[in-house]
């Protein structure tokens, strides 16, 4: 089981829910400004930590060899903990996925191979873990599902180029997913980059 912070949504009776999943070296504690920082007063927030210590912070996956291990270790852990939120009052359909980095690449990996469809995917500065195994793999409801993908022309981790040519691979396939380049290093910057996600989100649960 992967542990997890709870931060309830301000409006008490709200069941939509935002999975947070970190990037590599961060931890669930490095997400608590979200709240604030997207100002959604009924969204609840789920913050994750990924399983694999990695110095003074965690991992979803060991980038410098097997990572496909690591991978496929926490999508069924993902994937578990997807139905236990729905297990436990939160609808899939009002549950998104936001992940940065190494947590932008688990939520393409899961969002898109998870059987039900989701309110929404937020992807930051991340890439795609084998695009082609993923297309071979797709959810009954893949091609329904909303994705946000941002991403840096000045990111020094993750190549701006490569990541987009995985995306477009995946919109040709027919993945609903909308891209947009910010000039940003490997970080979440600008009130622009957070206003879109805001408005996407907000499109996803149909809230004004």
């Amino acid at each position: 089981m992967l542990s997890a912070k709870l931060i309830p949504a301000r409006e008490k009776a709200s069941r939509s829910l935002l999975i947070a999943l970190h990037g590599l070296g961060d931890s669930a504690a490095g997400y608590e400004f979200l709240p604030a920082l997207l100002g959604l007063p009924w969204l609840n927030y789920l913050l994750v930590n990924a399983p694999d210590p990695y110095y003074s912070g965690l991992a979803w996956y060991d980038f410098t060899g097997d990572s496909r291990s690591g991978i496929e270790r926490s999508r069924k852990l993902l994937f578990e903990l997807l139905d236990a939120q729905r297990a436990s009052g939160f609808p899939s359909e009002q549950t998104t996925l936001f992940g940065f980095s190494q947590g932008c690449l688990m939520t393409i990996d899961v969002g898109f191979r998870y059987p039900h469809l989701l309110a929404a995917l937020v992807g930051i500065s991340g890439y795609v873990h084998d695009p082609d195994e993923l297309l071979r793999e797709l959810s009954p409801v893949a091609k329904q599902q909303r994705m946000l993908f941002t991403h840096g022309t000045l990111d020094p981790l993750i190549p701006c180029a490569a990541a987009h040519a995985q995306v477009e691979q995946l919109k040709s396939a027919g993945l609903n997913i909308t891209w947009r380049e910010f000039p940003k290093a490997h970080t979440i910057a600008g009130e622009e980059e957070v206003d879109l996600v805001r408005d996407f989100l907000r499109d996803g649960y149909s809230k004004g």
